[in-house]
């Protein structure tokens, strides 16, 4: 059984709850989303076809319990599944990043799925699979990337109308040089929103560098 890997690679976590833990991300090659502000475009092609096997045994050699399932998008290829289950059992703690336009419904309940809902400036959010939203578990979390203004008040309302908190810890993200992040800091406060700002640990410890 075999999976187009484009990059297996250690890494401090950049990103959701888990922002700065030592991590292994297994990069898998490919998305059918072309969002605005994608950085990881050289993902969409190229990479090589790796056994389940072998992918396990290069994530061993790191020696972290923490690894992250990313692309890409990584639902994208079916055997993903497969690899999730696989890392799992191994036990490791293991996270997969995913655009929300592919069905969560089988990915392993001992998975933490970081979902992206695409608000209308990303170019995506046509793609939304809002099903997701009702499988959420406690130990999933919901991140918004925030290209305006428009999309933080966007983002708020589809926060209350699928009471989100309730469900799981929800992110907002400003987009990389886009939005200030000290502005959407002060949006956050003054509408009181139960949730968890973020700024890309990794972009500004080491810039846009891919394997980072």
């Amino acid at each position: 059984m075999k999976l187009r890997i484009h990059e297996i690679f250690h890494s401090l976590q950049g990103e959701s709850s888990r922002v700065g833990l030592p991590t292994v991300f297994v990069r898998l090659t490919g998305c059918p989303m072309r969002c605005v502000y994608c950085d990881t475009v050289y993902a969409f092609s190229g990479g090589s076809n790796m056994e389940i096997s072998d992918i396990l045994s290069k994530v061993a050699g790191y020696g972290t319990p923490y690894i992250t399932v990313t692309g890409g998008e990584p639902l994208a290829q079916k055997d993903c599944h497969h690899l999730l289950k696989e890392l799992c059992d191994a036990g490791y703690n293991v996270s997969l990043e995913t655009g929300g336009a592919m069905d969560i419904s089988g990915v392993d309940k001992r998975i933490s799925i970081i979902l992206d809902v695409k608000t209308p400036a990303s170019g995506e959010v046509e793609n939304n699979k809002w099903a997701n939203l009702s499988l959420l578990k406690s130990t999933d979390e919901v991140k918004f990337v925030l290209c305006s203004r428009a999309d933080y008040d966007w983002a708020k309302d589809v926060l209350v109308k699928h009471k989100l908190t309730e469900k799981c810890p929800v992110l907002f993200s400003p987009v990389y040089s886009q939005v200030n992040p000290t502005e959407l800091a002060e949006w956050v406060l003054a509408d009181k929103l139960p949730v968890r700002m973020q700024v890309q640990l990794h972009k500004i410890l080491w810039g846009e560098v891919s394997g980072k």
